[in-house]
C-alpha cells in the first residue's frame, strides 16, 4: 500500500537538499519539476514505501502559506522514517552535515531511534520503532 501522508517542505535551495537527501538517507527520486528559475517547483522522493514532496522557497499562493525552518525561526512538523539500522543512518547523517539534536537510543515504548536537522534546519526523526506493529 502506498503512503496516505505524504509531509511537505520547503528548502531555499531544494535541488542541492535533493541530493543531500538522497545521499544521506537514500531517498530515490520520483518526480522533480524545475520551475524554469533555477529552483524546484515540485519534486517527489520516495524511501520504501513512504513519500515526502518538496520545492524551492517562492512567492506563490502556496508558498505564502509554507516556509523553510530559517524564514520562520523553527519548525512545528516533522518526519518520522522507519529504518532498520538506526545507528547507521545517525553516523551517515553525521558524516554528511546533519547537526544531531538527538543522539541515538533505545525507547521505553520499543525500538531505537534520533533526531536530527538537515543543512537547511528541517528536523527529522528516525527509528526502529514500527508503530503499526507496536515495535
Amino acid at each position: 500500500m502506498a503512503s496516505t501522508i505524504i509531509p511537505t517542505m520547503r528548502y531555499a535551495d531544494a535541488q542541492k537538499m535533493i541530493d543531500w537527501l538522497c545521499d544521506t538517507f537514500g531517498f530515490e527520486r520520483h518526480l522533480v519539476v524545475e520551475d524554469g528559475e533555477g529552483g524546484i517547483a515540485h519534486a517527489q522522493l520516495t524511501l520504501g514505501a513512504g513519500m515526502i514532496m518538496l520545492g524551492s522557497e517562492c512567492d506563490d499562493d502556496f508558498g505564502k502559506l509554507q516556509s523553510t525552518p530559517s524564514t520562520l525561526g523553527g519548525i512545528s512538523q516533522s518526519p518520522y522514517v522507519m529504518v532498520p539500522d538506526v545507528d547507521a543512518v545517525c553516523e551517515r547523517a553525521r558524516a554528511t552535515g546533519a547537526e544531531i539534536v538527538m543522539e541515538p537510543k533505545d525507547e521505553d515504548y520499543g525500538g531505537r531511534g534520533f533526531s536530527c536537522r538537515d543543512p537547511e534546519g528541517q528536523l527529522w526523526n528516525f527509528g526502529s520503532y514500527d508503530p503499526w506493529a507496536g515495535t
